[in-house]
């Protein structure tokens, strides 16, 4: 694990015993398809933890996405435990770690977040949820991710929410920001809509609003939100491995988390495919900051 300090300066334990009502932790790589370079993604949680450091001064002060201070007068109750000790040769090994250490941080009582890595670390994120379910999922991306295999790969980035799928605990998928080519042959668009997935295009919200997503979540229901930074618009999170213009605005998104935590309740949350080498001037490390930021004070908003 790398040293602290963590996100936000959130220490790895609270003090005297007491139970954390949120628990971060980095996945630098999950399952990599043969012969590719994970390590542009790998770096991504310690950028997005460098990059919330600028914030930690302002913990206490009024926060203009929440309408107050982030942990709204409470004392603040989320810890960073670092990254897990995950290795580009392990795709198997990635896996077991990542479901572990979601399924203990729910057994806890807490709730996951979780900062990749590349797009297939939500897959055992998702596994994670299997004793706590049935969930729904939102995701954020301009891809679908419904490939069966790829490279002979199931479980690398282009099969996310193909496997998500197949959990008995997943009641149903969301799919918001959803644009241009490079997205999904036309069998995978079929394949996910006769499972029933809601695929939200960007045009749409850009059209409608984030309801165009938001209404076909269930009220009540149990929501993890993935979300990958090419969901959004490159002008936005240039630090992708995929541009595509076109894309949903910061405020489109904080919308859809707060949308999400008001609608029904916000179980877990996963922010992947920050690929490093591509950032502009640290725009996408300081905007993925502020987005699990966003998660963590809906978190704490939730009755």
């Amino acid at each position: 694990m790398p040293p602290h300090p963590g996100f936000l300066d959130f220490p790895a334990h609270l003090p005297d015993g007491a139970q954390p009502r949120m628990v971060l932790f980095g996945a630098p790589h999950g399952s990599t398809y043969p012969g590719a370079d994970p390590s542009g993604f790998a770096g991504a949680a310690a950028a997005i933890r460098a990059a919330s450091q600028g914030d930690v001064q302002f913990l206490d002060s009024f926060d203009f996405d929440f309408g107050g201070p982030l942990f709204a007068g409470h004392e603040p109750c989320c810890v960073d435990t670092g990254d897990l000790p995950t290795s580009v040769a392990d795709n198997a090994g990635n896996r077991k770690l990542i479901e572990d250490k979601t399924r203990a941080i729910l057994a806890s009582g807490a709730t996951p977040l979780m900062i990749g890595g590349d797009d297939s670390v939500p897959i055992p994120f998702f596994a994670g949820f299997a004793d706590h379910g049935p969930i729904w999922i939102l995701q954020i991306d301009a891809h679908i991710d419904w490939r069966d295999e790829r490279f002979g790969e199931p479980l690398g980035y282009s099969s996310t929410m193909r496997r998500a799928s197949e959990m008995p605990h997943v009641a149903g998928i969301v799919q918001a920001g959803i644009r241009g080519v490079g997205s999904a042959r036309p069998r995978e668009v079929e394949t996910a809509r006769r499972w029933g997935a809601y695929l939200v295009t960007a045009r749409e919200i850009h059209a409608e609003g984030i309801e165009a997503a938001l209404k076909h979540i269930p009220a009540g229901a149990s929501v993890v939100v993935t979300l990958d930074c090419d969901g959004l618009d490159p002008s936005v999170t240039p630090g992708v491995a995929g541009r595509a213009p076109g894309g949903l605005t910061y405020q489109q998104a904080i919308g859809l988390i707060e949308g999400v935590s008001q609608r029904g309740r916000l179980a877990g949350f996963d922010l992947v495919e920050f690929y490093t080498p591509a950032d502009v001037d640290g725009i996408t490390a300081l905007t993925a900051a502020r987005l699990v930021v966003n998660a963590i004070g809906r978190i704490v908003r939730q009755t």
